[in-house]
């Protein structure tokens, strides 16, 4: 309970309200209200097709909504280009399919964005980019493609390379639903200590070991709308929604 008034005392640095967006005549998200504080780390949950990873993508604009505000670090992102590049810079995602460029060595990768968007020198870039290598445990990977590394390691580059950016807050879409089943763990470790060094996260998967671990808030939607939000213990053993219950019963097998 302390822990959950310290973040309600905290800045807010996403807040989204009544927010819609439609592909053509799908309305894929309905009334959208979402306050992200400070720190805080929220898994979003819920069946295929119910908007999750559309949410996160509307945070950084690499989806366009229609109505409704999105509010980040005090910016609103519309249509202001501008407003965009400023967030974008705060707001890091990371992919479900890693994204790496195949032609880069991993090093380049992590280099690309600091040197084009943040103006870093080469050796800042390159010093900044191994020690997000060291720190996700594959430093020696540096010189290597994309294609030489297994799953697990491509997505630890990958978070890494958001790393590089220095965000205020990092979204994963679905990291590990494309990892063979020994990989998942590494993955989620990085994540695990991002967490714990107060990283402010929003996190879609299936994951349900790493939301009673990590969140402070588990969403759970369903049919392009947040339909139950709670705190893990109680969305995990006192789900309200009748659609929760089923989706749990399904994903925990009981």
């Amino acid at each position: 309970m302390t822990e959950q008034r310290q973040l309600a005392d905290r800045e807010s640095v996403i807040q989204v309200n009544k927010m819609n967006k439609w592909y053509g005549d799908f309305h894929v998200l309905t009334d959208i209200n979402l306050d992200v504080k400070q720190g805080e780390r929220i898994v979003i949950c819920g069946p295929s097709g119910s908007g999750k990873s559309t949410l996160i993508r509307c945070l950084n604009r690499l989806e366009e909504h229609q109505e409704g505000d999105i509010t980040v670090n005090g910016i609103e992102l519309g249509d202001n280009v501008k407003n965009i590049e400023v967030i974008r810079k705060d707001v890091c995602m990371v992919f479900q399919h890693f994204n790496l460029f195949p032609h880069l060595t991993v090093l380049d990768n992590l280099t690309l964005a600091p040197m084009f968007v943040l103006k870093q020198p080469k050796r800042e870039a390159e010093a900044t980019a191994m020690k997000f290598l060291e720190r996700v445990k594959i430093a020696e990977q540096a010189n290597k493609y994309p294609g030489q590394l297994s799953g697990g390691q491509q997505q630890r580059v990958a978070i890494a390379r958001s790393l590089c950016m220095n965000p205020k807050v990092m979204l994963f879409d679905e990291p590990t639903s494309a990892l063979d089943p020994e990989m998942i763990k590494e993955v989620l470790d990085v994540m695990i200590e991002l967490a714990e060094e107060g990283m402010t996260m929003l996190c879609v998967t299936h994951e349900m070991g790493f939301a009673k671990q990590v969140a402070d808030r588990v969403i759970f939607m369903d049919a392009g709308q947040i339909v139950e939000e709670n705190e893990p213990h109680e969305f995990f053993n006192n789900p309200q929604n009748d659609r929760t219950k089923l989706f749990l019963s399904q994903i925990l097998g009981h």
